[in-house]
């Protein structure tokens, strides 16, 4: 019978391994910082599209998601810069992809934003199907990371089309739409508070 040595033993007695969760907390800095990159990303995006040939822009900005994402999903933890050196890069491409279809390609903005939402749903649902969740504690490597990040690429491109939608075809103006937009999130945020604060509430009754 081979000798088993220390190592080979630990390995078959040890648990499993626990992976780092690659995401950031959500904390109300990450929100400031999350609504800065979004703000980046229009801003570079629209730059990009009237300084450089737009297929060119699109071709350099996909090359740079595309190495930012590599190394992204190559890290093993969470990394601050590598992170959101990633966001920025979704959020410029994914701000272009939407600016692309109605530009380039005269996709009326209400189709785009119809067509956004529904690949979300299909990316949210598959993504549930596949892992059981959508929590973010899972996004630790493989399938959760990509489906976490196809989520985010779609989401900037939706905000960008719905953005554009209500500012511009429905003529509210950018900042009424602003503003609507705001209030949708604070609604958001209150009903996230508050499922949060009902269990504790009940634990303490």
């Amino acid at each position: 019978m081979p000798a088993v040595t220390i190592d080979e033993q630990q390995l078959r007695t040890a648990g499993p391994v626990s992976l780092a969760v690659k995401v950031p907390q959500i904390t109300a800095m990450f929100w400031v910082i999350k609504v800065l990159t979004t703000g980046m990303g229009e801003t570079a995006s629209d730059f990009f599209a009237k300084t450089i040939d737009p297929p060119v822009a699109v071709g350099i900005t996909g090359l740079a998601l595309a190495a930012a994402l590599i190394v992204q999903l190559r890290s093993r933890r969470y990394r601050t810069g590598v992170y959101w050196f990633a966001v920025v890069m979704v959020s410029v491409f994914g701000t272009m992809a939407a600016d692309v279809l109605h530009v380039g390609l005269g996709i009326p903005y209400p189709v785009s934003t119809v067509a956004f939402s529904l690949a979300l749903v299909v990316v949210l649902v598959t993504w549930y199907l596949s892992e059981r969740t959508l929590s973010i504690h899972t996004v630790t490597h493989g399938r959760p990371e990509l489906f976490y990040w196809a989520t985010v690429l779609v989401t900037f491109a939706l905000g960008t089309a719905g953005g554009d939608l209500t500012a511009t075809t429905l003529r509210w103006g950018y900042l009424p739409s602003g503003l609507v937009f705001a209030a949708a999130l604070i609604v958001a945020l209150v009903g996230y508070l508050g499922s949060r604060r009902g269990p504790a509430v009940q634990a303490a009754a």
